[in-house]
């Protein structure tokens, strides 16, 4: 009798553990998708603040209460504002963190391109004008030769 109730409360010690252990885990998983209001791109689950104490006993509360990891990640960014989760929620404003970066780059190789194709085409234009410059010069050299005949 006295074995089957110290393994009764073993169990329940254990249960208790593995319960508060995957409440743990179920905060550092919200945690995880959200930052530090203090510190600078510093999951949640990983700093040591007094702030993401506060902020992770709040989230094992409404955890408790039965809310969606959505849905405690939505009440974070209606108090607190887009930085809680490091990127924008609007879905507009991630387009643009996700387009601008890739037009500014087009546009960068499309003018480094062109800058290329205008230097080439200036080395060939000095080229084909040096060469105009000589035959010129050969010009003027048989025509002064033929006038200084003539007289």
């Amino acid at each position: 009798m006295k074995r089957l109730l110290a393994s009764l409360g073993l169990l329940l010690l254990c249960a208790g553990l593995a319960s508060a252990q995957a409440s743990d885990n179920a905060v550092n998983q919200v945690a995880q998708r959200m930052y530090c209001p203090v510190c600078e791109n510093i999951p949640l689950d990983e700093c040591l603040t007094i702030a993401c104490q506060e902020w992770k006993e709040e989230i094992r509360a409404q955890l408790a209460a039965g809310k969606t990891e959505q849905a405690i990640i939505d009440s974070f960014v209606v108090r607190f504002g887009d930085h809680v989760v490091g990127v924008p929620v609007d879905p507009l404003l991630r387009a643009m963190t996700i387009v601008l970066p890739l037009l500014a780059t087009a546009l960068a190789l499309a003018v480094g391109a062109l800058t290329f194709r205008r230097f080439a085409a200036g080395e060939t234009q000095a080229a084909a004008s040096a060469d105009h410059e000589h035959r010129e010069a050969t010009y003027r050299q048989r025509l002064e030769a033929d006038v200084r005949a003539r007289r």
